[in-house]
């Protein structure tokens, strides 16, 4: 019976020796991870890197890692004509291989969530005044909020040389089309009962911006308006998280 009892708080301290180490080893490959994933992708700070699944290091033999969660606060993807600014990347990756000093790290399939502010995205939208009909010029001078999952997008107008009083607001809809946002009036606004041709006022209302650099090769997949800003969703395969 002692002896019993003797080999049970071997198993007990054993067991937690290995939950200790194993944990230990989890919090360094995630810092190495995190390390080569800002150098990677240029980061200006470190990213979140959580390794899921216990325990970690009958992971570690196998070479490749069931679940890992990344976390970007900020990140300048490429964007037609400069970079977009993504907020808050959050990506679950999938059977993800390694090198054995974490140099590289490549994920089976990722998916996550991301969002990007209405200031962000008003940089796409015509800005400056254009002539939408013989004397009437508009631009583009806010977006936001437009409930039920629709932007609303403000058009500052001046008619004959009489800026309106207040601005003009349209709700467009906004949908993802491969790698491109696209924001389309859904009825067309009127300035002061002047004539506008549709084709015309549809070089200011509706505008889209390609988004194509996403990190690890991630590509966009669904977008849609939310309070401040749109939400979007991505998705990939054969993702790169290092080297």
């Amino acid at each position: 019976m002692r002896a019993l009892r003797i080999l049970l708080i071997v198993v007990v301290i054993l067991g937690g020796l290995f939950v200790l180490a194993d944990r230990l080893a989890v919090g360094f490959a995630e810092d190495e991870a995190a390390g080569k994933l800002q150098a990677t992708e240029n980061l200006a700070a470190t990213p979140d890197v959580s390794i899921k699944g216990f325990p970690f290091l009958t992971q570690v033999v196998g070479g490749t890692l069931d679940d890992v969660e990344v976390g970007i606060k900020d990140y300048e993807a490429t964007a037609e004509g400069g970079t977009i600014r993504i907020d808050d990347l959050q990506a679950n990756m999938k059977g993800v291989e390694f090198s054995g000093d974490y140099s590289s790290a490549t994920a089976a399939s990722a998916t996550g969530t991301a969002s990007i502010t209405y200031a962000e995205l008003l940089k796409t939208a015509k800005s400056e005044q254009t002539q939408v009909a013989p004397g009437v010029t508009a631009r583009v001078v806010g977006l936001s909020d437009g409930g039920d999952g629709k932007i609303k997008v403000s058009v500052e107008a001046t008619v004959l040389g009489t800026e309106l009083p207040q601005p003009v607001s349209v709700l467009s809809s906004v949908t993802a089309e491969g790698d491109t946002v696209r924001v389309h009036a859904d009825k067309l606004p009127s300035f002061g009962g002047a004539d506008v041709a549709e084709n015309r006022v549809r070089t200011i209302t509706d505008f889209e911006q390609k988004i194509d650099g996403l990190p690890g090769g991630i590509k966009l997949d669904s977008v849609q308006a939310a309070k401040d800003g749109v939400e979007i969703t991505v998705r990939g395969s054969n993702v790169r998280l290092a080297g």
